[in-house]
């Protein structure tokens, strides 16, 4: 495969495009019950802030069950990679984190009564640095409070504990480079058919969410078909993975792989693909 990355806005859009036929001749979530718990709306919290500045929240937890829950919320620092690993550090270790922004409300014990609801505030406080430049980020964990089952001598057991996780996103005004670099590109020829497979890594200093296609041409330059692989959030330091099932028969194509964040940045590769 031969690769050309570019960038830019929708005159890029048109410049990749015509790229492709040129060589032609010639990569949050609505809230649901865990266990008898739920955490309606989205489990990301977004903010758009100004260093020094305070922003009062809130988190709702409410109960499906006829009995009371005792409930943990916890901070954790987030972070994932295109492999499907997800990490939960302790809070305030990663570069970006800003749990150590973030003071919850907490009583000692966090009570929900039955078909009922708490609401638990938090703050959110800024540090009035003037170099704060991007998207900082970190997570709180809601759980079941939940004590172990005492094991007979010498047995083993696995005990699962169900959680949410709330991301807190904070970005600094409109800063901060937005940059992403494609990686570990592969054709893949699966039982459902040939997939397309990218890797996409975030290089900047903002989270971008980029929808992703591929355009697929064949010799003639005409275009075959686009193929869609959804929109995913992708944080500094972090990587997801992309998989495009191309649903073309056998042959040689020139392939414009594009990710378009739905502003002035759209990123594009271009592949010739074959089998």
């Amino acid at each position: 495969m031969s690769e050309v990355v570019s960038r830019g806005g929708a005159r890029m859009r048109r410049i990749l495009r015509a790229a492709v036929l040129g060589l032609a001749g010639v990569g949050c979530v609505a809230g649901a019950a865990v266990g008898q718990l739920a955490i309606p709306g989205e489990l990301t919290h977004e903010y758009v802030v100004a260093a020094g500045e305070e922003v009062a929240a809130e988190l709702l937890i409410k109960n499906t069950s006829e009995e009371p829950i005792a409930v943990v919320v916890r901070q954790a620092d987030y972070s994932f990679s295109a492999d499907g690993t997800n990490r939960y550090d302790e809070p305030g270790t990663a570069q970006r984190s800003n749990a150590a922004w973030i003071q919850l409300a907490l009583p000692a014990k966090l009570i929900v009564p039955a078909r009922g609801e708490v609401r638990v505030s938090y703050w959110i406080r800024v540090p009035d640095v003037p170099s704060l430049v991007g998207t900082y980020w970190s997570m709180l964990l809601v759980a079941p409070e939940s004590a172990p089952t005492p094991a007979e001598p010498g047995a083993f057991g696995v005990r699962t504990v169900l959680q949410y996780g709330v991301q807190i996103v904070t970005h600094v005004g409109d800063t901060g480079l937005r940059a992403i670099h494609i990686e570990n590109v592969q054709l893949l020829r699966e039982p459902e058919g040939v997939v397309l497979q990218v890797d996409v890594a975030n290089v900047g200093e903002r989270w971008v969410r980029p929808t992703a296609w591929v355009e697929v041409y064949g010799s003639s330059g005409a275009l075959v078909g686009r193929f869609d692989s959804g929109r995913q959030r992708v944080y500094p330091g972090t990587s997801v993975r992309h998989r495009f099932f191309l649903d073309v028969p056998a042959g040689e194509y020139k392939a414009l792989v594009v990710f378009d964040n739905g502003d002035e940045y759209v990123w594009g590769a271009q592949y010739t693909l074959s089998w």
